[in-house]
């Protein structure tokens, strides 16, 4: 069965720069990846709901802690069974945010810390009771706000449909998030992790070498 590797970080930390380059390196080495990026705002009904409520749209949806985690934990539900599928036909599985990411971003809107309820609740939800894969390894991209909010700014002006949500815009909700990030890894929530410092170039040959052993 392949292994589910999960980049994890800020909006802007390098996520899909570093799943590239990973991609790149472990098919030089022989390994068949398959690739996924959640939320799925094209292709789940669940992603797209989330997705306009953080534009201002159905009420006060985007209010609703609980409410939003979970229709980001039901984009997950519903594509577990493709990977499922996907590990059984693939070396790895790379996956551009996960479960962590819903811990992360709503426990630091509920102002909590990441072994607190809402953790637990979405652990429960998504784990036990939605059966969503558990990752074999997360790899955390650990930015300073500061540079994740450029980076989320310049794509904002370079790249159409990317402008940046009510998320994205709330500084001290990123700085939260960061910091929620930071005890998930420390605390090897789900399986191990490894912080890599996304301010500075990574070697994502010898980084694939680590994954595959």
């Amino acid at each position: 069965m392949g292994r589910l590797i999960v980049v994890e970080g800020l909006d802007g930390a390098g996520k899909r720069t570093l799943s590239d380059a990973l991609c790149t390196a472990l098919a030089a080495k022989g390994a068949r990846v398959a690739r996924f990026a959640f939320p799925r705002y094209d292709a789940d009904v669940h992603a797209e709901l989330a997705r306009e409520a953080l534009y201002g749209r159905h009420g006060d949806l985007a209010a609703s802690v609980h409410g939003m985690a979970l229709l980001f934990a039901l984009d997950r539900r519903a594509a577990a069974p493709e990977l499922r599928a996907a590990r059984e036909s693939h070396d790895v599985v790379l996956v551009d945010r996960y479960i962590a990411s819903n811990v992360a971003y709503h426990a630091a809107r509920a102002h909590q810390r990441a072994d607190g309820e809402l953790a637990a609740w979405l652990r429960e939800l998504e784990v036990e009771r939605f059966g969503v894969p558990v990752p074999d390894h997360q790899l955390l991209l650990a930015v300073p706000r500061t540079i994740a909010a450029e980076r989320a700014a310049y794509r904002e002006r370079t790249e159409a449909g990317r402008e940046r949500d009510a998320y994205e815009f709330d500084a001290d909700l990123q700085e939260r998030t960061a910091d929620a990030y930071a005890q998930l890894a420390a605390a090897s929530w789900l399986s191990a992790w490894t912080v890599l410092d996304g301010s500075a170039p990574i070697d994502a040959d010898a980084l694939a070498a680590v994954l595959l052993q």
